[in-house]
């Protein structure tokens, strides 16, 4: 059964007017009525579901269906990021590697080492634990270096928001991925967006630090508590350098594999060889971070000297966080579900193929919007991936061109974050900054960021085939 004919023949206004009354509907619940966004989410489905005559039982279907493939598919990487990204964290290891790059920094390289500790951080833990654990830092080297608050901060925000928005296994580009029915690869998305996030970050982090630094020439806050020296070596003995390293490059580096293989050895992924089989395996998305689990909790555990039950603990104490998220990327699959069910995506489809706007740039546009309008990432990437999930199939869009978009529609999702975004709040009050000075640092840095990333796609575009 072909797509086109999967959905049901409903009027084409009443799509369209559905579609638009729906994201009206998610904006004001979000921003107005400060209501969760998952229920913000189910209430939009509701509104394209019944306001498009699909009728209110096949709507509630159609989002229960989704909700469920999409757990089925994002569910447990989310679960297991965050378990390592604790793991890490309460182990020392995070600490090892920052505290060994900055012992050994130049007060001219501070800035780009910092950006450098920022992606190292981002890539295996979500921004706002991220932020928890390089607050301190931020302040301490910003102290002993005697540089502008905004020279150390700048540089490390940008390299964990940069790696939030394009690198799995962060929610928002795991959960764009999902949406997409074929094309979709962890392993491609990272190839691609690791690089284009490096990058970004060497062209807008340091650089943009030195404005920012005249535009607010702030001091780190005097009444920012941290632990000294002495205490933090008393509580635990930290894991090496080169350890700790590892255990935050492993994921990567086993999601990395797969596609590598597939890219130089053509139908690798589907080869039934005893060393194809085994690469491919270690390589999936779910085991690669099931083994860096593992392997961190034991090798870190131990060079450590924790007890195994407190590394054990770590696992349940990292859910509780990521528990909203959970919900909010499956309401995001199940709102997706019912456009796609009501035939909404058909129209979208269409639209993209006779029109000559890029794909690309259409996906950060309506990304950028939603961000703008809610404050939240997550519900603009599942919205914009959701709406355009169909325009990919009618267009038979390769997996580069799938995974160009995610990286399209990730860098929407970071533009200018501002009052409505909780994120501003955080930078605001732990830097002791006023919500203009946040404006003309943290949101203009977003700004850059996003721009630059969607610069580097359009490029890239350019050079690789669209249809599969």
């Amino acid at each position: 059964m072909t797509l086109a004919a999967a959905v049901p023949q409903l009027s084409t206004t009443r799509l369209g007017f559905s579609l638009v009354l729906s994201l009206i509907v998610l904006i004001l619940l979000v921003t107005v009525a400060k209501l969760h966004p998952f229920v913000s989410l189910l209430a939009a489905a509701l509104v394209v579901g019944l306001g498009s005559g699909y009728g209110p039982v096949a709507t509630i279907t159609s989002f229960s269906d989704e909700f469920g493939k999409t757990m089925g598919s994002v569910g447990i990487l989310i679960g297991l990021g965050a378990m390592i990204g604790r793991v890490l964290m309460d182990t020392g290891a995070t600490e090892q590697v920052v505290d060994s790059l900055v012992s050994k920094a130049s007060e001219a390289s501070i800035p780009w080492i910092m950006a450098l500790i920022g992606a190292l951080i981002g890539l295996p833990m979500f921004f706002e634990v991220g932020l928890v654990v390089l607050v301190p830092v931020i302040i301490l080297v910003a102290r002993r270096t005697k540089l502008p608050l905004m020279r150390v901060a700048i540089p490390t925000l940008a390299g964990l928001s940069i790696m939030h928005a394009c690198v799995p296994p962060h929610p928002g580009p795991l959960a764009a991925i999902s949406q997409f029915k074929e094309g979709g690869n962890i392993g491609l998305t990272m190839m691609f967006g690791i690089p284009i996030a490096v990058v970004t970050l060497l062209i807008v982090g340091p650089l943009f630090s030195k404005v920012a630094a005249k535009w607010v020439p702030v001091e780190a806050p005097a009444d920012f508590v941290t632990r000294s020296d002495e205490v933090r070596k008393q509580e635990t003995r930290l894991p090496s350098f080169g350890l700790s390293l590892c255990c935050i490059l492993l994921p990567a580096a086993l999601m990395l594999l797969t596609s590598i293989f597939e890219i130089t050895t053509p139908g690798f992924t589907k080869s039934k060889s005893g060393f194809a089989q085994a690469i491919n395996f270690i390589g999936n998305p779910i085991m690669a971070l099931a083994i860096s689990l593992v392997f961190s909790m034991i090798a870190l555990g131990a060079a450590s000297h924790i007890p195994w039950k407190t590394v054990n603990d770590s696992l349940g104490a990292a859910l509780p966080a990521v528990a909203g998220i959970l919900l909010i990327v499956g309401g995001g699959g199940g709102f997706k579900g019912v456009l796609v069910s009501t035939g909404i995506g058909q129209i979208i489809g269409s639209f993209v193929e006779s029109s000559h706007i890029s794909i690309f740039l259409l996906g950060w546009l309506i990304a950028a919007f939603v961000r703008i309008a809610t404050g939240s990432a997550t519900v603009s990437i599942l919205t914009t991936a959701g709406i355009l999930s169909n325009a990919m199939t009618m267009m038979h869009a390769s997996p580069t061109a799938v995974t160009l978009l995610v990286l399209a529609i990730g860098a929407g999702s970071i533009f200018l974050s501002h009052l409505n975004d909780a994120g501003f709040w955080l930078i605001k009050e732990y830097f002791g900054l006023s919500v203009g000075e946040t404006l003309k640092t943290w949101s203009i840095l977003e700004c850059l960021l996003s721009v630059t990333v969607l610069i580097l796609v359009m490029i890239i575009s350019l050079f690789v085939p669209i249809a599969a």
